[in-house]
């Protein structure tokens, strides 16, 4: 996992805002934490779930942002690519990536 990764980690564990080079993390007053990659929000962290978006940009950087987050706060789920498409998946089981779908935090 990269640095700016595990920072922007913290500070959703800790509910603080946070921001460096192309990665932001803005907390509300809901207790929730919206990520933000270049200006394009890509996940919302809630306290019993986290929606995941493309943030209209499947790239390699969306795609590890997402998976840091999804590291710490749903683990054992994964984006993956396959063919030019993205995936989400747990163990065995995928599923069609849908910007905006939400996922359980464990």
């Amino acid at each position: 996992m990269r640095k700016i990764e595990r920072a922007m980690n913290r500070a959703v564990r800790s509910r603080s805002n946070f921001s460096s080079s192309n990665t932001m993390v803005r907390c509300g007053w809901d207790n929730e934490a919206d990520v933000y990659l270049h200006g394009n929000h890509i996940a919302t962290i809630k306290s019993n779930s986290i929606i995941i978006k493309d943030g209209g940009w499947q790239s390699n950087t969306t795609k590890s942002r997402l998976n840091a987050l999804l590291d710490e706060f749903s683990y054992g789920m994964r984006v993956f690519q396959k063919n030019y498409e993205w995936f989400v998946g747990y163990k065995n089981v995928k599923e069609d990536f849908v910007s905006g779908m939400e996922l359980a935090i464990d």
